[in-house]
């Protein structure tokens, strides 16, 4: 499949079981990631981020004291039950209404995720184990922290004349469209609380998993979450990474495969990483990769991951069969 590939099955996995995957990441990358590990087990959580303040979650995150249900739901509906009946729910929670008006751009599984928040007293937790329910979903979505938190980058500017000048970008909106490169990403608030279930599903996980996804403001904020990284450092599961297809525009702009790394062994914390998945056709310098890789004391696995028709977006199916090599399941 590729170079230095990872062995073995996480610890405790065997024959009897298939191995407890809990997924980290938010949005088209996490939802990306879950399509392929429900192909390899049904025991999957999904970790979402909970600083998104654009769009549908923006608004709503502003005018109620919620968190913000857009990746949320995204990630329930990627592990939505596959029938007929189950995929129109699941299409009809993706529906946007349309027109200007007040309703205009929500999606109506925001909406309905909002309103069982709001029912069940603001226990977010219930709300999406009720929808999942409803979805048929092959795992569990849980919110990274309790609470809506803020990004804050540390951004260059890109005026020549002013090289080594940093400005502070707040938002994650903001943060994903300011010219320049991020340096650092901070949380506000920096040690937000953390639901129980989220620390048991990480103390029970054979693999956790990373990305792909804005590297910046997916996949990173988990690691700067005290109770989270120190949960993912007391763990026994192989933490393994994905990685991206190609830089984001805005946020990681000329970045190299070696590079995302370098930002992420800078943001570990004493999590080990285990094994690192990159699509054999995107990376160019494989053996800068190898070395970054080993830099971080993981294995390198070469695979074809990307879609077939040569889009920058992982094949659900293609990953699964990477991931399934990685854990040890065929």
């Amino acid at each position: 499949m590729g170079t230095d590939q990872g062995p073995g099955v996480g610890p405790g996995v065997g024959p009897a079981r298939p191995p407890r995957v809990v997924a980290f990441g938010g949005g088209h990358g996490l939802a990306a990631a879950l399509g392929a590990w429900r192909q390899i087990t049904p025991d999957v959580t999904a970790v979402v981020t909970v600083a998104d303040d654009g769009g549908s979650s923006g608004r709503i995150r502003r005018e109620m004291p919620v968190l913000p249900p857009g990746d949320l739901r995204m990630a329930l509906i990627a592990l939505a039950g596959q029938d007929e009946r189950t995929q129109e729910i699941a299409k009809l929670l993706h529906h946007r209404f349309g027109g200007t008006g007040v309703l205009a751009g929500h999606p109506v599984g925001n909406l309905m995720l909002t309103a069982l928040v709001e029912m069940h007293d603001g226990d977010t937790v219930r709300a999406l184990d009720e929808l999942a329910e409803l979805l048929g979903a092959c795992g569990r979505v849980l919110p990274m922290a309790d609470v809506p938190l803020d990004l804050l980058a540390r951004v260059e500017s890109t005026d020549p004349d002013d090289p080594a000048r940093t400005r502070t970008i707040r938002g994650q909106v903001a943060i994903a469209t300011t010219p320049g490169r991020v340096r650092e990403i901070l949380l506000s608030p920096p040690d937000p609380p953390v639901n129980p279930a989220v620390l048991e599903a990480i103390a029970a996980a054979d693999v956790v998993s990373l990305g792909p996804g804005s590297w910046f403001t997916s996949v990173l904020p988990h690691l700067l979450v005290p109770q989270l990284r120190a949960a993912l450092t007391a763990a026994q599961a192989k933490v393994v990474v994905v990685l991206n297809l190609e830089p984001q525009p805005g946020e990681t702009d000329g970045f190299s495969p070696e590079e995302h790394l370098s930002v992420l062994q800078a943001h570990l914390g004493g999590v080990a990483l285990h094994t690192v998945i990159a699509d054999a056709e995107s990376v160019v310098d494989r053996r800068g990769l190898l070395s970054a890789v080993r830099e971080c004391g993981a294995e390198l696995v070469l695979a074809p991951v990307a879609e077939l028709d040569g889009a920058p977006r992982h094949d659900p199916v293609r990953l699964a069969a990477a991931l399934s090599a990685v854990v040890g399941v065929r």
